[in-house]
């Protein structure tokens, strides 16, 4: 059977791994092929469900969608990542901490798996269908993001309801609480500031209230200035917001800079920052790398703005999404600081650096989409997990995970609780040693210090045996996004439309 129908959403629920490796795409990048190493992984890790199923007398669907499957799938993604790395007479740069007893002891397996840390996901979405179910057909353009058994027709549009959404984040995951990011375009309908008000309101009504913030849409180039910040203003009057969102590069030919370094593109980078300054909350969250989504000008999505801006305006916070991350890119090793064309997060660093912004300043790297191609590889997501702490900061590093496009954030919980960075990398590079206070700093800390929040932790108004029950009630966990070049070449397609229409 192909790895696709074990792993994109499509295939028998039977086949479906409860660490979700794709390809699948959140509509910003293309799917990426499984690596050698993903496909080996995929094999064992069916190998050893089968046996251990009988071993425990159930099903191979009831090993994979129980703390074992999971811990089955970290365990054999280390065993075969160490292998890779000794046959190239090398060491892992990083590794699971789940030992074998977890692959057959349910107990051992939600010791190591589980935990009470307060999560906070920063860059969250939904499509509204309930308000309208003509809206956001954009998500509705890929018959094989089946996220449930109800969706068995094609209509992958359910994967992106509010119900779709709670489910999700806060029944099949461990998250505490969750902002609700803007998207690319005003046009692009299903998450204007009204849907997110109405998922807020949905969360209150779910017990969950206080739990589900939102960010405001920033659009200072779609139009003349004057009206968009305007909007702005209006907005932040009518809405309570945690922060701005922002795409620079969308639509192209109107991109800007932050730094206003480029006298051939809109000279607004400044004037936008001093009038989120003005109006508040003093928060700028921005997309910086994946840029698959800005078409034939990859450029536009570089950070390196981000030093210059943030240096100048040391009262503003950045929150970079995605940390400058490229899909199938550079960067993934360690940082050189003579590189002269550094690529993925080094831009960033070298952005900071160049600026004179020092770690644990006003600057912070975001993890959304970036973590889930990281966890695949572990000695990449050392590099990068490592790199991020040293250079832009261990009190810097934020939660995000773009769900719910990749379905439930539960597996990239998981992966990054049981991570560590090798020692070895940790002497040769200076990198910190993943503790607990580190760990607990990136998935809600630093960002609840950000927003000036309490955090709220437990799964809203549900006991730990309700939730294990419901979660145990669920179908096998999906992929939601676009599975293949196609699907996804129409998202980001409807992407440009939104935001040139």
């Amino acid at each position: 059977m192909s790895d696709r129908g074990h792993n994109d959403g499509v295939g028998r629920d039977e086949d479906l791994l409860p660490i979700k490796f794709g390809p699948v795409s959140n509509g910003e990048f293309h799917p990426q092929p499984h690596s050698p190493l993903v496909r080996e992984v995929i094999r064992r890790t069916y190998r050893l469900a089968d046996d251990n199923a009988r071993r425990m007398g159930i099903s191979r669907r009831r090993f994979l969608t129980g703390a074992t499957g999971a811990a089955a799938t970290l365990f054999v993604l280390g065993a075969c990542s160490k292998e890779e790395s000794n046959s190239r007479g090398e060491s892992p740069g990083g590794s699971f901490d789940v030992d074998e007893d977890a692959t057959t002891d349910t107990a051992t397996a939600l010791d190591q798996l589980g935990g009470e840390e307060f999560i906070f996901d920063v860059q969250t979405h939904y499509v509204n269908y309930d308000a309208d179910p003509g809206i956001g057909e954009w998500t509705g353009a890929f018959p094989g993001s089946q996220c449930e058994e109800g969706a068995a027709d094609g209509n992958a549009k359910v994967c992106f309801t509010a119900d779709a959404y709670f489910r999700e984040v806060f029944v099949r995951s461990d998250t505490s609480m969750t902002i609700l990011s803007a998207l690319p375009s005003q046009a692009l309908a299903g998450l204007q500031p009204d849907d997110m008000a109405y998922a807020i309101d949905v969360a209150t009504r779910l017990g969950c209230d206080g739990r589900v913030l939102m960010h405001g849409g920033a659009y200072p180039h779609h139009g003349p200035v004057e009206a968009a910040l305007a909007s702005m203003t209006d907005l932040r009057d009518r809405y309570e917001l945690a922060a701005w969102k922002i795409y620079t590069m969308t639509p192209t030919d109107e991109h800007f800079y932050f730094d206003d370094h480029d006298p051939d593109r809109p000279q607004i980078g400044q004037r936008f920052i001093d009038h989120v300054r003005e109006i508040g909350p003093p928060i700028i969250c921005t997309h910086k790398g994946i840029s698959s989504i800005v078409g034939s000008t990859p450029e536009l999505a570089d950070p390196s703005d981000i030093g210059p801006a943030a240096a100048r305006n040391p009262d503003i916070s950045f929150v970079v999404y995605h940390s400058g991350f490229e899909p199938g890119g550079g960067g993934t090793g360690a940082y050189d600081p003579d590189d002269p064309a550094p690529q993925g997060v080094d831009r960033l660093i070298r952005s900071l650096q160049d600026a004179g912004v020092e770690p644990n300043a006003n600057v912070y790297a975001e993890l959304g989409g970036t973590w889930w191609f990281l966890m695949r590889d572990p000695t990449a997501a050392a590099h990068v997990l490592g790199k991020l702490l040293t250079y832009v900061g261990e009190d810097r590093v934020v939660w995000g995970t773009d769900s719910i496009w990749f379905g439930t954030p539960q597996d990239q919980i998981q992966a990054l609780r049981t991570f560590q960075i090798s020692e070895e990398l940790q002497e040769r590079h200076g990198y910190p040693a993943l503790t607990d206070e580190i760990k607990a700093k990136i998935f809600g800390v630093t960002s609840a210090r950000l927003y000036g929040i309490e955090p709220i932790t437990g799964q809203c108004d549900l006991s730990a045996e309700e939730v294990e029950a419901v979660r145990a009630s669920l179908p096998p966990a999906r992929t939601y996004g676009p599975t293949s070049y196609a699907e996804s070449a129409a998202m980001i397609a409807a992407h440009q439309a939104g935001y040139l229409a």
